[in-house]
């Protein structure tokens, strides 16, 4: 009788693209992938799904308190590696959310973009995937994450300027406000290659929420609304990008505030 093979968690299949495995666990892997479609798929999803994790947490990291952070991570039992040849990259990695986890016991509030990336897409399509990353780790922030003063007019225009550079769009404060809602900061991440623009708000009643932007070819599509992670989210897209609006803020107030800042940005 045929064993049934256990389907490999995320973790497992992480490791596998991070060549952690021995060469018998990885051969194990790759042979569910062969058979397995699902587990196909999740692979080929994980190993496309990439955001920079380091210039993303670089500003926090430097202000965490170096030596309880040393102390914590000096006192985590170094693992055998199933590689003596790991690939730096992998190393710095394991290094960087070795940190991460670290700022988290030491009690500081780090912006978590990407641990974690979701489960059960609604559909196949490019579009739903990057929504389906950038809810994963919009659900991860909380209101401590986005504290801090409200840049000033000078300040948010700055920090739009690469996104502007990088995804070819006019992105001005005025264009990306949410009435009675905050900007607090525009990140330039990184989804399957492409620039992925991320302009965080706090709204004080119901906490974070985001406007993302990527490039994209699929056509213009006019403001639709779906469920991800508890979150709302407006969505659409024109000739050249899709955006998505996701927060906590009732349906109605989020299709408003999706409809008019689709307006201006089309503009």
């Amino acid at each position: 009788m045929t064993t049934k093979q256990t389907i490999p968690s995320d973790e497992d299949l992480t490791a596998f693209i991070d060549g952690e495995l021995t060469a018998e666990e990885a051969a194990r892997i790759e042979a569910i992938v062969n058979e397995d479609e699902s587990t196909a798929e999740r692979l080929e999803f994980l190993a496309r799904a990439s955001l920079p994790f380091e210039q993303a947490f670089a500003p926090l990291l430097a202000e965490a308190p170096r030596q309880k952070l040393e102390a914590i991570l000096a006192a985590i039992p170094a693992q055998p590696s199933a590689k003596s040849n790991s690939s730096p990259a992998f190393a710095t990695r394991r290094r960087f959310l070795g940190a991460l986890a670290a700022s988290l016991v030491a009690g500081i509030a780090i912006d978590r973009a990407v641990i974690g990336i979701g489960r059960g897409l609604s559909t196949k399509d490019e579009n739903s995937e990057w929504r389906a990353v950038v809810a994963d780790y919009i659900s991860l922030y909380t209101a401590e994450t986005l504290a801090g003063p409200v840049p000033g007019r000078e300040d948010q225009a700055a920090q739009l300027g690469p996104l502007d550079e990088k995804l070819g769009l006019s992105l001005s404060p005025e264009a990306v406000s949410l009435p009675g809602i905050d900007f607090k900061r525009a990140l330039l991440l990184q989804y399957d290659g492409k620039a992925l623009a991320q302009i965080a708000y706090l709204d004080p009643e119901t906490g974070p929420m985001a406007l993302c932007i990527v490039k994209s070819d699929k056509g213009p599509k006019a403001p639709d609304l779906e469920i991800r992670k508890g979150m709302n989210v407006v969505y659409w897209s024109n000739a050249t990008h899709a955006f998505m609006l996701i927060g906590r803020i009732p349906v109605d107030r989020m299709k408003e505030l999706g409809e008019d800042v689709s307006k201006r940005l089309s503009a």
